[in-house]
């Protein structure tokens, strides 16, 4: 099947190698496919209807469950057929049009099954475990089934949960707005080209050019990416607003004390544990601040500002790697996993798992799609630098973490909480880093290693928090009506800026519109996961390299457990215990040894 009879795209897609864009065939051959699958699901959807009021025992209950699993793994792959297509160019309307159908659909799912949490948690839990006994299938459901109890005081009637579910499209529209702001609408100010001439900067181009050694080229394209968000500052602020408020009215329409608990309540993420991760963040400051004086120094600027701070500190060093390249050298760094998983994750490249390539209107950033019966998809923006290296090798990580949780683990258990998954992406981040930095042959290549790490741990750990507590705030801004609007959110952010900071780095005025960029403040409290996944991937991957063969086979065994366990077991089971606040603090005085190890370096 030619990639033309099922790829919609715009011609500038064709100039990209087929081997380094994803086969879509894997999940449908033909868009006829799709749209038959579409159909199936739309009957399963009918066939649900019918259960409405009518489960009186044992083996209604299971049919509807089968018949509910069903659908549910047939609609995981048109929506994420569609989803896939839609982000290799957001332009294309014919890609979104299909994503809109998939997402109607799910409305109809959702409408056809809001009766049976309420009809489950109406029955006494020995009448369930007297219907578990008697229908041997119930068996396979029975954890999820249990599970829902835990929800009692959160379940609405039958006839709320209907009208919460037919308003899932409307409560979902702050979201998918400010994606269409983002990734479709969005144009960026114009920046100097090598000739004088005045171009329209890119995302891409906006990474190269913050690590421009020249400061006032810099600058120019810093304040050139923020102008469109400044001059959108009160559209964003009221989509944020809303996907807020949505979050809290959520929260309190289901009988939480607060968003935060309602977010945190499936994973069984104790509020404690947010709330120490962000007080133990900002009671280790000092080396993070440390950090930016050395970058000043070796800058030798007069002051630090948040332009400068992609830019290498070590001058000659500018690694370019190709794709090839870095896949090779994501391989070789990754051996501590063993065998086995190298050799998977070989396989993925020639498989056409990854659409490599940034192209015009294609979705920005990276992520994975774990497809459970296929495979896992992956989604970059390469261009052949450290940092897409490293990206490469995050991303990879998660799309290992599908393919053995999708393989080890029967469809209801093979989808793995958000709050795990970022462990995954992180232990390969840090194998790899440790493995250059051994590997590297001069002073000022390891110093630039260094500066790397650092900025890896800066990112995905302090700034994370930072706008964990973002969040938390904002949320609570909410719950205690008060207005969220630009200016009240600009004030939260340059406040949160200045704590993290210190004096460090000037606040330039596009600095306060930071929140307005953010898509991942469209799925509450997401963020903190990264920061526990950091924490957490720091520990295990330092006994990995220490060649502890128990944790790499407790790990693997992670990787391999989906959502058989609760999250925090999960974690417990490799060794990392989130509840105590010893992870942390390990990774703070990692975090310290690396600060003193670059300072050393330069004296």
């Amino acid at each position: 099947m030619h990639r033309k009879e099922i790829q919609m795209k715009d011609e500038i897609r064709t100039t990209v190698p087929e081997n380094e864009t994803w086969n879509l065939c894997d999940i449908y051959p033909t868009l006829a496919d799709w749209e038959n699958d579409y159909a199936h699901v739309t009957a399963l959807i009918s066939k649900l209807n019918q259960y409405v009021n009518r489960i009186h025992n044992a083996a209604d209950l299971y049919a509807y469950l089968q018949t509910k699993e069903e659908a549910t793994y047939h609609y995981g792959k048109l929506y994420a057929f569609a989803q896939l297509q839609a982000d290799l160019d957001t332009r294309i309307t014919k890609a979104q049009a299909l994503l809109d159908k998939v997402r109607s659909l799910g409305q109809n799912f959702s409408r056809a099954t809001a009766f049976f949490l309420p009809f489950l948690l109406g029955l006494e839990e020995s009448t369930l475990r007297s219907y578990i006994k008697e229908a041997d299938g119930l068996a396979y459901f029975e954890d999820d089934l249990l599970e829902a109890y835990r929800y009692k005081h959160h379940v609405l009637s039958q006839e709320k949960e209907e009208l919460l579910s037919q308003m899932g499209e409307a409560l979902s529209a702050p979201r998918n707005t400010f994606s269409m702001i983002n990734n479709a609408d969005m144009r960026f100010g114009d920046v100097t080209d090598e000739q004088g001439k005045k171009i329209p900067l890119t995302r891409g181009m906006y990474a190269r050019l913050t690590e421009h050694p020249n400061q006032s080229v810099r600058k120019e394209a810093y304040e050139a990416y923020y102008k469109p968000y400044v001059q959108l500052e009160n559209t964003i602020a009221s989509t944020l607003s809303a996907a807020i408020k949505n979050n809290v009215l959520l929260a309190k329409l289901r009988n939480y004390p607060s968003a935060l608990e309602k977010a945190l309540f499936s994973d069984r993420v104790p509020k404690q544990v947010y709330e120490n991760l962000i007080e133990t963040a900002k009671s280790h400051l000092q080396p993070l601040q440390t950090y930016m004086e050395i970058r000043k120094e070796q800058l030798r600027l007069e002051n630090l500002h948040a332009y400068d701070l992609n830019v290498p500190l070590t001058k000659g060093i500018k690694l370019e790697i190709s794709y090839e390249d870095a896949y090779k050298t994501m391989l070789e760094s990754l051996t501590p996993l063993g065998e086995e998983y190298v050799y998977i994750l070989s396989s993925f490249k020639e498989k056409r798992y990854i659409d490599v390539r940034e192209t015009p209107g294609k979705r920005s950033g990276a992520y994975n799609l774990g497809v459970y019966g296929v495979h896992p998809y992956v989604l970059l923006n390469h261009r052949d630098d450290l940092d897409s290296m490293f990206t490469l090798t995050h991303e990879m990580g998660h799309a290992m973490h599908s393919y053995y949780s999708g393989k080890f683990q029967p469809r209801i258990k093979a989808g793995y909480s958000i709050f795990v998954a970022e462990v995954a992406s992180t232990v390969n981040e840090v194998l790899l880093i440790q493995y250059l930095l051994k590997r590297a042959d001069t002073k000022s290549l390891r110093q630039h290693l260094l500066n790397h790490f650092i900025d890896q741990f800066k990112g995905t750990f302090f700034t994370q928090v930072m706008f964990a507590e973002f969040e938390k705030i904002t949320h609570e801004k909410a719950e205690r009506k008060e207005a969220l609007h630009a200016e009240s959110f600009s004030h939260v952010y340059e406040k949160l800026f200045v704590t993290y900071n210190a004096d460090a780095i000037m606040v330039d005025p596009q600095v306060k519109y930071g929140w307005a960029r953010i898509p991942h403040f469209y799925r509450s409290f997401y963020v903190y996961k990264y920061a526990t996944g950091f924490v957490a991937a720091i520990d295990i991957a330092e006994r990995l390299l220490a060649g502890d063969v128990y944790t790499q086979h407790v790990y693997l065994e992670f990787l391999k457990s989906g959502s058989s366990e609760e999250p925090l077991v999960l974690l417990q089971n490799t060794g990392v215990n989130l509840l105590q606040p010893e992870p942390i603090q390990h990774a703070m005085q990692l975090f310290q040894r690396l600060v003193t190890q670059l300072q050393s370096s330069y004296n």
